[in-house]
């Protein structure tokens, strides 16, 4: 065997080269101390140190994968001893005094459906939650704009047995968590997205217990069956723009298929369209703001989000998108091409009128064709160019919010 010499990860096609490796070897499952599971762990490392110093956000440790996989499918511990190999070892894995072997890996990866990148590469370190807990800093928040928006009382001075504002505050937050509703817990969440940055923290974590709460409020009463929904379940979902009444008829189709939609405004300062998490109890949520009321924006945020539900709820991440915004995250560009997909095929789309002679002829023409709203394609055109100048009258100004009675109450206050 001709392998390489390992060296310190400078690029992120070496990065890429190395974590592809890693899999392939995990796959072929090498016994212990040989020397295809020596290079594992040194992949691993190399890897890890990488992650370390070059991307941003903190990836979820294996363990609360593994737990959120339990959670979501309502697995005991006892239900995990096929993959460990004893009862015993699957409670020792858990409370982390043992390290998940090559062979328990590959056992979670097939049997629950966890990504070997997530079992492998992207280890967190163990001092990360401890860590969190304790710099939340509770004067961060918007409370001014969350009081005003009524999410939480403006009680300044309690009298005896009244809670305060800040008590009030965790309690609201504590929404999140899957811990007894343990404040300091709901920042175990993993943000991932290109919404996400650090002075924005605690508003998008505000907005996102405003959203669980909703959903809470009225939750769906049909189950998500992942397996169930695929690519053709989207092309419905994308078929539906072609109505008047599409961006209501939407909601209501994504959550006959158990997954809950819900519409909140974003605090000042956010660039968030949508976002895609799980509640405690583990059922799915698709949160949007509605920012730019346009059609075209409208319609991808929604599929981007539901691929996410769709492809990625198994990584533990709650994924905030700002879909204005170019990404190079490797999770984010497949939920952009599965959605930009679903609505245009690659093919028929570098072959259109629309694409080779934009005219607003040619676009309603694709459209009409594809079934879909000329909003979507005149977007496509808008991006893709660069010139968010033409074709402003066919992208659907105005034409979202006035069908959520979200919005409808807010304007009119």
């Amino acid at each position: 065997m001709n392998e390489q010499p390992l060296k310190l990860i400078r690029t992120e096609e070496q990065y890429d080269s190395y974590l592809q490796e890693c899999e392939r070897l995990i796959e072929k499952a090498p016994a212990p101390n040989s020397p295809e599971s020596d290079r594992i762990d040194m992949l691993s490392l190399l890897i890890e140190k990488y992650e370390e110093q070059n991307i941003a956000i903190e990836p979820v440790h294996p363990i609360d994968a593994i737990k959120f996989r339990m959670d979501q499918q309502g697995l005991k511990q006892v239900d995990l001893a096929p993959y460990f190999g004893t009862k015993s070892r699957v409670s020792e894995v858990l409370s982390g005094k043992r390290p998940l072997t090559v062979q328990m890996i590959k056992a979670l990866a097939i049997g629950l459906g966890i990504s070997v990148e997530t079992l492998v590469g992207l280890h967190v370190n163990e001092n990360q939650s401890a860590k969190t807990s304790d710099s939340v800093d509770w004067k961060l928040f918007p409370l001014s704009e969350m009081i005003s928006r009524g999410w939480i009382s403006n009680i300044r001075k309690k009298s005896k047995g009244e809670s305060s504002v800040e008590d009030r505050l965790k309690q609201f937050i504590g929404i999140l968590s899957s811990e007894n509703h343990r404040p300091t817990a709901a920042f175990k969440r993993t943000l991932h997205g290109e919404a996400y940055s650090p002075n924005k923290k605690y508003s998008i974590f505000a907005w996102l217990s405003k959203v669980v709460q909703e959903a809470g409020n009225t939750p769906v009463t049909t189950q998500f069956k992942r397996e169930s929904f695929g690519k053709e379940t989207l092309k419905e979902l994308a078929h539906l723009s072609w109505f008047e009444e599409g961006p209501k008829l939407a909601v209501q189709f994504v959550e006959r298929h158990g997954v809950k939609v819900v519409i909140e405004p974003a605090l000042k300062g956010m660039s968030l369209d949508g976002a895609a998490l799980t509640t405690p109890s583990g059922n799915p949520v698709i949160g949007l703001t509605l920012r730019e009321d346009r059609l075209d924006n409208f319609w991808f945020t929604l599929l981007h989000e539901m691929v996410h539900i769709w492809k990625h709820m198994d990584t533990g991440s709650t994924f905030v998108d700002d879909l204005e915004r170019s990404t190079e995250d490797k999770i984010e560009s497949e939920a952009n091409r599965i959605a930009r997909d679903t609505f245009i095929p690659r093919a028929a789309w570098k072959r259109s009128e629309a694409y080779l002679k934009p005219t607003r002829d040619s676009i309603e023409a694709f459209a009409k064709d594809l079934k879909i709203h000329p909003a979507i394609v005149a977007g496509r055109i808008r991006r893709e160019t660069g010139n968010y100048k033409v074709f402003a009258d066919l992208v659907g100004y105005g034409e979202v919010r006035k069908h959520f009675s979200k919005f409808s109450v807010e304007e009119k206050s």
